[in-house]
C-alpha cells in the first residue's frame, strides 16, 4: 500500500513539475524580449529613417538600407543546412545574436569615427555586416523558440508576447520622439544610443538563461536533398512564391512612410511617435482577437483575410487630399496595425506550425529568402521611384503612391489570394 501511495506521488509530482518548466522557458523567452524590443525599436523605423537623413542620406540610400535586411536573408538557406551539423544549437545563436546586437549598436559611434562625407557609407558597412549575423541568429532563434513552445498554445502564446513586447515598444518610441523633439541633431541620437547599447548588452546576458532544447534534425545529411524538400512541397510552395508577391507591393512604400512624413509633410518626431504607437497599440489588440481566431480557423485562412485591411490602410493616404492630415494618417496607421498584426503572427505560425519538424529550419530559410529578396526589391524600387517623381506634383509623391499600390494589392488579393490561401 505504501509503494502504491509513492508511486502516486511520484507521478503527481512529475505531472506537476513537467509544465513548470514549459513555463519557466515560456517566461524566459518573454523575458527576453524585453531589452530585444527597446533595442530594435530605438534602432528602426522613425529612427532609423531620422538617423540617416542626419547622416545625409538621400531616399535612395534610404530604401537601399531598408531593403538590405531582408536582401540577407537569403543566406538563410546556406545556415538552415550548417546547423544541422552543430551539437547545440544554444550557444551558436547567442554568439551570432550578439555580433548583431554589437555590431548594429556600433553604428552610433560612426560620427564619432569617420569624416562626415563617409558616415552614410559607413553605415551601410556595418549595417549589412549585422544584419549579416542575424541572419544566422535569425534561423537558429526561430528553430530554438518553435520547439520550445508547445503547439497547442503557440497561437496565444505568441498573441500574449507579441501584445506585451509592442506596448512596452509603444512607450519606448514615444519617449524615443519626444527626446529627439527636445534635443535634435547629434545630441539627440547619442542619447537614444545611450540607451540602445545598455539594452543591447542586456539582451545577450538573458539568452545565456534560454534551454537548450534537444533538436530533431533532418533525415537528409546532403546540402541538396534537404534544399529541395520545401522545394517540392507544391502547397508550400505556392503560399510562400504569393506572400513573397505581396511583400513586394506592400514595401514599395510602407517602409518610406517616415520619410514622406518627415521630409514631405514635415511632421515632427513627436507627431511621428504617436502615429506609430497608434498603430503599435492597435497592432497589440489585433493580436489577441487573431491568436484566438487561430485556434479555430487555419493560418491560411486567416492570412488570406489580413490581405483586404492591409491594402485599404494604402488606399485611406487618398484621404489627405479633402481630409485632415493627421485625422487621416493616423486611421491608415490604425487599419495598418490591425492587418500587419495579423499578417506576421500567422505568417510566422504557418511556418512553424504547418510545415515538417524535421526539416522546418529548410522551410524557415527557403520561405525567409524568397520573401526577403522580394521584400529587398520593394523599398528599393520604391526609393528610385520617389527620387524620379520627385519632379511632379507633391500630391503624387504623398499619397499618389499609395493608391497605386494599394489598387493593386486588392487585386492580387482577390485575384490570386483567393484561390491560394484556402485551406487543403
Amino acid at each position: 500500500m505504501d509503494n502504491m501511495e509513492n508511486k502516486h506521488k511520484v507521478t503527481v509530482s512529475k505531472r506537476v513539475r513537467k509544465p513548470s518548466v514549459h513555463r519557466r522557458n515560456l517566461r524566459i523567452a518573454t523575458l527576453e524580449g524585453v531589452p530585444s524590443t527597446i533595442f530594435q525599436v530605438l534602432l528602426q523605423g522613425q529612427f532609423l529613417t531620422g538617423f540617416l537623413l542626419y547622416l545625409g542620406a538621400s531616399s535612395s540610400q534610404i530604401g537601399f538600407v531598408l531593403a538590405l535586411t531582408t536582401l540577407v536573408n537569403v543566406a538563410q538557406i546556406g545556415v538552415a543546412f550548417l546547423i544541422q551539423k552543430l551539437p547545440s544549437r544554444k550557444w551558436a545563436m547567442v554568439t551570432f545574436i550578439g555580433l548583431h546586437r554589437i555590431l548594429w549598436g556600433s553604428t552610433g559611434l560612426i560620427p564619432f569615427i569617420f569624416p562626415k562625407e563617409y558616415w552614410v557609407i559607413a553605415f551601410i558597412a556595418l549595417y549589412t555586416t549585422a544584419f549579416i549575423a542575424n541572419t544566422a541568429g535569425g534561423v537558429l532563434w526561430s528553430s530554438v523558440i518553435s520547439d520550445l513552445v508547445p503547439a497547442r498554445v503557440r497561437g496565444r502564446y505568441f498573441g500574449i508576447r507579441n501584445t506585451v513586447l509592442n506596448a512596452l515598444g509603444s512607450l519606448v518610441m514615444y519617449g524615443g520622439g519626444i527626446i529627439l523633439d527636445r534635443y535634435p541633431g547629434g545630441h539627440g541620437f547619442l542619447i537614444l544610443y545611450i540607451v540602445v547599447w545598455i539594452f543591447s548588452i542586456s539582451n545577450v546576458v538573458v539568452f545565456f538563461f534560454y534551454p537548450d532544447v534537444p533538436f530533431e534534425k533532418s533525415e537528409e545529411h546532403k546540402f541538396l536533398p534537404m534544399f529541395k524538400k520545401p522545394l517540392k512541397d507544391t502547397l508550400f510552395m505556392k503560399s510562400t512564391l504569393f506572400l513573397a508577391a505581396w511583400l513586394l507591393l506592400q514595401n514599395l512604400t510602407v517602409p518610406l512612410y517616415s520619410y514622406v512624413m518627415l521630409r514631405l509633410l514635415h511632421i515632427n518626431y513627436e507627431t511621428l511617435s504617436l502615429l506609430n504607437v497608434s498603430q503599435t497599440v492597435f497592432m497589440m489588440a489585433s493580436f489577441y482577437v487573431w491568436g484566438n481566431l487561430n485556434a479555430k480557423y487555419s493560418n491560411k485562412r486567416l492570412l488570406f483575410f489580413t490581405l483586404p485591411i492591409i491594402a485599404l490602410s494604402s488606399l485611406m493616404w487618398g484621404l489627405l487630399s479633402v481630409m485632415p492630415m493627421l485625422l487621416v494618417l493616423f486611421a491608415a496607421h490604425i487599419v495598418f496595425g490591425v492587418g500587419v498584426g495579423g499578417f506576421n503572427q500567422l505568417a510566422f505560425n504557418f511556418i512553424i506550425g504547418d510545415t515538417p519538424k524535421k526539416e522546418r529550419p529548410m522551410y524557415m530559410a527557403t520561405y525567409a529568402a524568397l520573401t526577403g529578396l522580394s521584400s529587398f526589391f520593394g523599398p528599393l524600387i520604391g526609393g528610385q521611384l520617389y527620387e524620379k517623381i520627385a519632379h511632379w506634383p507633391q500630391w503624387t509623391q504623398v499619397y499618389g503612391m499609395q493608391l497605386v499600390v494599394g489598387t493593386l494589392m486588392i487585386a492580387l488579393a482577390f485575384l490570386l489570394g483567393r484561390r491560394i490561401l484556402k485551406d487543403e
